[in-house]
């Protein structure tokens, strides 16, 4: 793979100390970073009590077999609107892929997909996002804030979302017990 000066399809994990509590051990899925912005995904914190048997409801799909398996807190950019991120084995009309590691849609038609049964093998739903604007994510990267590592979908569908922060920074070869929550000021 080409390397680029850009996060598209890697994982933000959040440092120690990043100074929002927003984003206090987070783990964002980078979807899109280019010149004019970023987007990405939390997927390591989900919604207490909303499972995705009440998000089928509000768009009056009937569940069939699908798993209530919980939504995620995708960012705190519109936290009404949904998203699906998911393996590339389904698309769907917006769906977009993510450096093939694994595909984002935004649309009803991944629900319905996934209701029914034949939507992607592995998915996670997130309500809201997280959004920069241009030159705003490079600059939060030169400050104490953010790490960014491979985007492995196995730490998506693999690892329990609570659990995620932590994975991230061990299958990146850290330590998160010896993280420091400022940097120095040599």
């Amino acid at each position: 793979m080409e390397s680029t000066p850009f996060l598209t399809g890697q994982f933000l994990l959040a440092m120690p100390g990043i100074g929002d509590p927003r984003f206090e051990r987070a783990v964002i899925a980078v979807c899109a970073h280019d010149e004019e912005g970023a987007l990405g995904i939390g997927i390591g914190e989900t919604i207490e009590g909303l499972g995705l048997h009440e998000v089928l409801r509000q768009f009056e799909i009937d569940p069939g077999d699908a798993p209530d398996s919980p939504v995620h807190f995708g960012g705190p950019v519109e936290p009404r609107r949904g998203f699906v991120l998911h393996s590339t084995d389904w698309s769907g009309q917006d769906t977009v892929d993510v450096c093939g590691r694994w595909a984002l849609s935004g649309t009803v038609d991944v629900l319905r997909a996934i209701a029914e049964g034949k939507g992607p093998g592995q998915w996670l739903v997130a309500l809201g996002y997280a959004g920069w604007g241009e030159e705003q994510l490079d600059q939060e990267l030169s400050r104490h804030g953010w790490f960014s590592t491979v985007g492995d979908p196995r730490l998506m569908y693999e690892v329990a979302a609570a659990d995620r922060w932590e994975e991230g920074f061990v299958g990146a070869g850290v330590d998160p017990r010896m993280l420091a929550n400022c940097t120095g000021r040599a």
